[in-house]
């Protein structure tokens, strides 16, 4: 892969998620009935939480700081650092305001502020599977887009135990960076999801009490799953299995996006989520372009892309 060609997979990926954050911010928490009536087909604004076309939530937010700290060499304390900051000050919010966090991540981070160890932050109960983590973890998976699949894979799960601690939020993590960094590499989603599951298998072994959670999104035929079976909650499994049944069935960036949006629920993270693996597979250029001057801080969210492509190497 080329050197433009690899930069734009990466301000893909980044700008992508923002965009379909932004998408879902306004229908946040609107059920699937009405998403049918009233399907989100352009970017809007107000709704759910009364912010201006093209504001991203604290999934996008937390994201940029993730890529921040990886950026500049920094690791799972980096990153938690920089979530504090997020949640204390604005920083990386889409227009300096914090509107939204969700109970698993606002817990970890008031840990963190307390001195506890990044790591070591994010609950482990059954009940903290959110989409806290997986959410932002899409850098992990730039960053190391090289590295050995179990290299990626511990990256993964460590960075999702700054908020989310349970194994079965870490391994969801792992097999979306999986995913990701094959699609980084140029493969399409179909070869990618194939072989980061045969990846994803030993590391899921690990944790038998996991294995039948996991049974649908590594079955053969997961991407001819009825949308009726497809459901965009903020249950972490739920997400990921949305955001990957919307990048098989959808061939580019807009229609996946929007399909993940028109699930209903958690609608930015799904968009988020999706949106990130389709800006990888597609490139910026498959970004609406009205959709790309919705968002805030463009410039800066560029350079921090091409700051983070700089370190991944080829």
């Amino acid at each position: 892969m080329s050197a433009p060609a690899w930069k734009d997979r990466v301000r893909g990926g980044i700008l992508g998620a923002l965009v379909g954050d932004a998408l879902g911010v306004p229908v946040e928490f609107t059920d699937r009935e009405k998403r049918d009536a009233d399907p989100v087909a352009e970017m809007r604004g107000f709704g759910t939480w009364s912010q201006l076309p093209g504001t991203w939530s604290d999934d996008g937010a937390l994201l940029l700081c993730l890529a921040e700290a990886l950026a500049a060499g920094g690791g799972p304390a980096e990153a938690g650092a920089l979530f504090v900051r997020w949640v204390e000050d604005g920083h990386w919010a889409a227009r300096g305001e914090v509107f939204d966090i969700g109970g698993t991540t606002d817990h970890a981070l008031r840990r963190i502020a307390r001195g506890i160890p990044a790591e070591l932050a994010g609950p482990a109960d059954e009940h903290s599977n959110g989409n806290g983590s997986l959410m932002r973890i899409l850098p992990v998976a730039l960053r190391f887009a090289h590295a050995p699949a179990e290299t990626l894979a511990t990256e993964a799960m460590q960075h999702s135990r700054v908020t989310h601690g349970h194994p079965r939020a870490q391994l969801c993590c792992a097999l979306y960076c999986l995913v990701a960094a094959r699609m980084l590499r140029g493969e399409d989603a179909d070869a990618a999801l194939a072989a980061a599951i045969g990846e994803f298998r030993p590391l899921l072994a690990a944790h038998p009490a996991e294995e039948e959670r996991f049974a649908r999104v590594l079955a053969p035929g997961f991407a001819r799953t009825a949308r009726e079976e497809i459901t965009g909650s903020g249950y972490v499994l739920h997400t990921l299995e949305a955001s990957l049944w919307c990048l098989l069935r959808h061939a580019d960036y807009r229609a996946a996006v929007l399909a993940a949006v028109n699930l209903g629920g958690d609608t930015d993270t799904t968009g988020c989520v999706t949106g990130g693996l389709a800006g990888l597979r597609e490139g910026e250029a498959a970004i609406p372009a009205e959709w790309l001057a919705a968002l805030p801080q463009v410039a800066g969210v560029r350079a921090l892309a091409d700051q983070l492509a700089a370190g991944i190497g080829e």
